[in-house]
């Protein structure tokens, strides 16, 4: 003996559960279109800024080179898109600045990838442990700044770069610009109402 009315209650559902699938599927997709849209148009966008800096430097008279355009790039990214996003900007804008403009020489160019690259991997880990987005960019850009250091050190003594060629910016300009970079992304993260749950240390 067969009971319609269970077996239509049953059918309904069935299509219910169906449709709730292929919603969550849906918004889903959309989500990952709207995320590659947005890193596609962030880096876009940075690429220009990397390549128009010395422009801009000698167009308002002051060494823009002071903020670090590319460790800001690299923040961008990571409050903005995604981790992928930020470890794609981190290993692509050296390489996209010399080959655009020559600047920074080869080099300086793989020790600048080797930095920022090291940058990303480490805020995304001491994001992790200290739970705090502050600490964890500041830390992140002492030690990648170690690294960057110690590298030109070898490159220097193994003669692949001249010592002249080294920049220096003076200390303090490099520990407040990293001061005031880690407090802005810490204020923009904490801001955000759906946080990347890779970066957010709460989940």
């Amino acid at each position: 003996m067969s009971f319609p009315i269970f077996a239509d209650t049953k059918r309904t559902t069935e299509l219910s559960l169906k449709e709730r699938k292929t919603g969550i599927a849906t918004l889903e997709a959309l989500s990952q279109t709207t995320t590659i849209s947005k890193s596609f148009i962030l880096n876009f966008f940075g690429v220009l800024f990397i390549y128009f800096v010395p422009a801009i430097s000698n167009l308002i008279n002051l060494p823009l080179y002071y903020i670090e355009p590319m460790r800001l790039m690299l923040l961008v990214a990571i409050i903005y898109s995604s981790k992928r996003n930020a470890f794609f900007i981190a290993l692509s804008l050296p390489v996209f600045s010399f080959i655009i403009s020559a600047h920074p020489i080869f080099p300086k160019m793989i020790i600048m990838t080797l930095e920022l690259g090291i940058n990303v991997w480490l805020f995304y880990l001491f994001a992790r442990l200290f739970k705090n987005y502050f600490s964890a960019m500041l830390l992140s850009i002492i030690l990648s700044k170690a690294v960057y250091f110690m590298a030109e050190m070898i490159f220097v003594n193994l003669g692949w770069l001249a010592s002249d060629t080294i920049v220096s910016t003076p200390l303090y300009m490099q520990a407040l610009v990293a001061v005031v970079l880690s407090g802005y992304l810490f204020v923009m993260l904490t801001r955000k109402e759906s946080p990347d749950p890779i970066v957010d240390p709460t989940r």
